[in-house]
């Protein structure tokens, strides 16, 4: 059980369920009398106000928003020679990148999605192809086809961060049709997620 020391770490380990799918539990939150957030993966007994929490939860699941993305802990130093390598050649910001490896597999090389999407970067197996992408779970080169996908969107969307996460959730041509962010939950609820890491990637907090 994590109590309040054990807190932040609860909350990595948290983060990183979301994005396995091979995981399939449970954790409860709750609020003890001093005003204390406790995460457990034991039911607690005795606690009023508890919240149960079901797995496999995928970053991009709009049902999934059990995690306050303005408080979850960052990880700043993961893959930092592949990101800082990836953001020099392909001219992207490395905490856009941070940003959208956090929300699609809380870096987790190995992780795979419903929909079939692979890796840190959630590349689908199209995208691989097109990227000559030649192995997605090595993390520097899913890192590199993701970035120079990524850095394919901002071109084509004036480096519009909002547009070019809509289009790398829902692709280029929905963004185009609708003008936008496309009126889908899920690509919304995604971009939402996208901007609030990519403040906090830009920011000193932790």
């Amino acid at each position: 059980m994590f109590s309040r020391a054990g807190k932040l770490a609860g909350l990595l380990i948290f983060s990183g369920l979301c994005a396995v799918s091979s995981v399939s539990a449970e954790m409860y939150k709750f609020t003890d009398k001093d005003g204390i957030v406790h995460y457990t993966n034991v039911r607690p007994s005795g606690q009023k106000n508890v919240k149960t929490f079901s797995f496999p939860c995928y970053a991009s699941d709009p049902t999934c928003n059990q995690l306050d993305w303005e408080k979850i802990p960052l990880n700043r130093r993961a893959f930092s020679e592949a990101i800082q390598s990836a953001a020099a050649v392909f001219a992207v910001d490395d905490a856009l990148i941070r940003a959208i490896i956090h929300a699609e597999s809380a870096y987790q090389p190995e992780a795979l999605s419903p929909k079939g999407a692979q890796g840190l970067m959630q590349l689908m197996p199209t995208t691989q192809a097109e990227l000559e992408v030649v192995d997605v779970f090595d993390p520097a080169s899913n890192i590199e086809g993701g970035t120079l996908y990524l850095s394919r969107l901002l071109k084509q969307f004036d480096q519009n961060v909002e547009l070019a996460a809509a289009a790398y959730n829902a692709g280029p041509g929905a963004v185009l049709e609708y003008g936008g962010v496309p009126p889908y939950k899920e690509t919304r609820e995604y971009v939402r997620r996208i901007k609030i890491l990519y403040r906090r990637y830009r920011s000193n907090e932790s």
